[in-house]
């Protein structure tokens, strides 16, 4: 039995949740999000509340029935308040800037690397070390974060690179004498 997927969905006040055809619809201040809905539950919007059930008993039916309740719940979060993911940049001569719609990186190479910001993303930099990634699709925002590490990641040596605010590197000794 699914532990996620018993818990109904609250529906905040500002976002409406609507089914047509097989496709959930979320709409809210920060934007619209859709959802295909598997065949193998049953999704109704009842009372300011999402419910998710299984149909059957099939093992993919359980499968699906928490992790449509979890995307359920996250495009529900996301156009109501959104997500956001903050990168530091650790090294020295590295920094970022945004220029126009393009992310500019100065990662210790020979060139600058240019990152173009997706559609439906917000990138800023507060301070030449920092860049915050913003956005209402949980998925997206955690994929252009992904990306933009993955020009640098954190080498353990000296931590150099570009990592998330909250992750610690495992650092190495090095070599003795």
């Amino acid at each position: 039995m699914s532990r996620v997927g018993k818990y109904p969905v609250e529906v905040p006040g500002g976002v409406t949740v609507s089914i047509n055809a097989g496709i959930l619809t979320a709409k809210g201040k920060l934007g619209e999000l859709q959802l295909p809905l598997s065949s193998l539950v049953e999704t109704t919007v009842e009372d300011g509340k999402v419910a998710v059930r299984p149909l059957g008993s099939l093992t993919q039916a359980r499968m699906m029935w928490g992790t449509t309740r979890a995307l359920v719940a996250s495009m529900v979060k996301g156009v109501s308040e959104g997500y956001s993911k903050t990168l530091e940049i650790t090294g020295t001569g590295f920094r970022a800037a945004v220029q126009g719609s393009n992310l500019v990186l100065n990662l210790g190479y020979s060139h600058d690397v240019v990152y173009p910001i997706p559609q439906g993303i917000k990138i800023t930099t507060p301070r030449p070390t920092a860049v915050v990634v913003e956005g209402i699709d949980k998925q997206r925002v955690g994929q252009v974060a992904l990306d933009i590490r993955n020009f640098r990641k954190p080498e353990p040596y000296k931590g150099k690179g570009v990592r998330y605010e909250n992750e610690t590197i495992r650092r190495k000794e090095g070599k003795k004498k």
